[in-house]
């Protein structure tokens, strides 16, 4: 691996910076989605009742994730402000805190989330095989938290600095050794030949993700640790956390992070509304679940991009070219979004037979890719926009949007639909596309207002 040229920000064409950054991002979330979506294909091919455990722990692990994103977005508007105003050993010393720091917080996580996966288990399904599912999956998958969390940090660290490309070929090599490892894993006989598998099942398929994620950690912070990026850090460094940097690592992500926690609270609930209308249709919102992210993790990617591009224009005190940048970043977002909803909304019954060639999956899914797909346009906006408050470290607009979106309408409509007025499962898809656009407004709003053109870190 050659050492990256740095890339001043700060200067030049703006689209071309974010491309420049954002793209390579965005073609390892897409290689991600890419195994997202394998992946639920070869777990569709155990069983609808496995397609709806996985479905289940991944709600259930949003809860860790939220001190994960706490930190993680903190480190954006940290790692890029100081790298943009040229105080490149304070930009060492933050990246090499908040991967200790993110470290410490995983272990915990862990721990909780073990304890906590099989009540939670137990509220959102009495499917006895269901129960086992998550459990076989996400008790593995919990224990190597730390792994997965702190691979994050390393990738943040990279693009905050202009270096999107490594990071981009991290997320591929990996995403494409998970999807290798899946069916080996997974199958007696890996499907299609007749050549033998290790047959652990679903088990299988957290432990192909498990060693995806460690390979994945190990490149990244060899590429920082070795210099082989512009910023190089020290292994000794990895084991420090001054109280200063604990307490920014923390405050200026955490309405961010308390945004996270009432969405995937409003998640949380809306899965258990979901769980009313039987096992099937939790089956099916998994897979809808997989389709969203093929258009928001291309979307992460560009404002992650975005985000730094923004960070390193504010702390060199450029504001006209960070409201560019979110303008900017929101048309792209809107362009790629066309693109894949075009898909989505021409295909709709052959993407569902990827995953359940049941008849029932197929009936209960085509109406709900229709009902959200419009809703991409509006998360595309969002994200956009969104880059400015990451990049400057206002995140109260998140906090803001996510609660008036979730629990002032989503869920007390879905919980309307579910016990008042009885309705069919389309009406909880709808409230999916409102509640996205409702979000888009409270942004704008917040937007338009410009405090994040004061706000630094």
């Amino acid at each position: 691996m050659s050492k990256v040229v740095p890339r001043n920000l700060t200067e030049g064409n703006i689209i071309k910076n974010l491309i420049v950054v954002s793209l390579p991002t965005m073609f390892g979330f897409f290689a991600q989605t890419l195994y997202d979506l394998i992946d639920m294909v070869w777990i569709g091919k155990i069983s609808a009742q496995a397609v709806a455990g996985v479905s289940i722990f991944i709600t259930i692990f949003w809860f860790a994730d939220i001190l994960n994103e706490i930190i993680g977005i903190s480190s954006v508007a940290l790692i890029s402000q100081s790298y943009g105003a040229g105080k490149l050993e304070k930009t060492r010393e933050i990246i090499e805190q908040a991967i200790f720091f993110k470290i410490i917080i995983s272990i915990i996580m862990s721990i909780i989330l073990i304890l906590i996966l099989k009540p939670l288990s137990l509220f959102f399904s009495s499917d006895p095989i269901v129960i086992q599912h998550i459990l076989d999956y996400g008790i593995i998958r919990s224990i190597f938290l730390p792994f997965m969390f702190s691979s994050f940090s390393v990738n943040t660290a990279l693009r905050c600095t202009g270096d999107a490309r490594h990071p981009m070929f991290i997320m591929i090599f990996t995403s494409l050794l998970n999807i290798i490892l899946d069916p080996i894993l997974m199958f007696d006989i890996i499907p299609g030949t007749s050549i033998p598998g290790m047959g652990w099942g679903i088990q299988g398929a957290a432990i192909a993700t498990v060693l995806s994620t460690i390979i994945a950690f190990s490149i990244g912070l060899f590429i920082l640790l070795t210099g082989r990026s512009y910023v190089k850090i020290s292994f000794s460094g990895l084991f420090k956390l001054s109280k200063e940097n604990a307490k920014k690592l923390i405050i200026i992500g955490l309405p961010t992070g308390l945004e996270m926690f009432f969405r995937q609270g409003g998640q949380f609930l809306l899965l258990k509304f979901v769980s009313f209308y039987g096992t099937l249709t939790l089956a099916t919102f998994g897979i809808g679940m997989k389709l969203f992210n093929l258009v928001f993790l291309p979307l992460l990617g560009l404002a992650m991009g975005g985000s730094a591009v923004a960070g390193q224009n504010l702390g060199a005190n450029k504001i006209e070219r960070t409201r560019r940048t979110a303008i900017c970043a929101s048309f792209l977002g809107i362009f790629i979004t066309a693109i894949i909803s075009s898909f989505t909304l021409i295909f709709p019954e052959q993407i569902i037979q990827l995953f359940i060639n049941q008849r029932e999956v197929i009936e209960i899914g085509k109406p709900m890719i229709y009902i959200i797909t419009p809703s991409f346009i509006a998360v595309a906006i969002s994200m956009g926009l969104n880059t400015v408050f990451a990049g400057s470290g206002y995140n109260l607009p998140y906090l803001i949007s996510g609660i008036i979106s979730r629990w002032f309408f989503q869920v007390p409509y879905s919980a309307l639909v579910v016990y008042r007025w009885h309705l069919p499962i389309a009406y909880i898809w709808i409230g999916f596309l409102v509640a996205e656009f409702l979000e888009l407004l409270v942004i704008f709003i917040f937007y338009r207002k410009g405090k994040w053109k004061t706000t630094r870190v």
